[in-house]
């Protein structure tokens, strides 16, 4: 059996090109590589922060890919370590993004806040504190 090497989260959206634009102005992400129709819709793109991979696209009727809903209902919850929760969470604010828990220390040793961005993807953003 073939073992996985990696698990890259692919966002998919529906306006991909606000969701960069979003993930760039949050937290800092480096957009490696997009393709485009020719109507300007974003086929696949590709970004990273830190050491993580993630792609983005517009939804794809014809795959079954449709967005998450807007009340921030969906079944994935993306968790984001950084080295600054309120810092992190300062900056996904500014780009547009929603306080849905606000940040506090967890009894585990990370301060923990969740957000949702513009496209309705939740995101814990945590950072170690102990």
């Amino acid at each position: 059996m073939s073992r996985p090497r990696m698990i890259i989260p692919m966002l998919v959206c529906a306006d991909a090109a606000a969701q960069i634009a979003f993930c760039k102005a949050a937290f800092g992400a480096t957009e490696l590589s997009r393709r485009a129709a020719t109507d300007g819709r974003v086929i696949h793109a590709t970004l990273s922060f830190f050491d993580s991979l993630f792609m983005v696209h517009d939804d794809s009727p014809h795959l079954g890919s449709r967005p998450p809903a807007p009340d921030g209902s969906s079944p994935v919850v993306h968790f984001l370590y950084c080295d600054d929760t309120d810092a992190t969470m300062a900056s996904a604010i500014a780009a547009g993004a929603r306080v849905l828990m606000p940040a506090a220390d967890q009894a585990w040793g990370d301060r923990v806040g969740r957000i949702i961005d513009p496209a309705h993807h939740v995101w814990n953003v945590a950072s170690r504190i102990g």
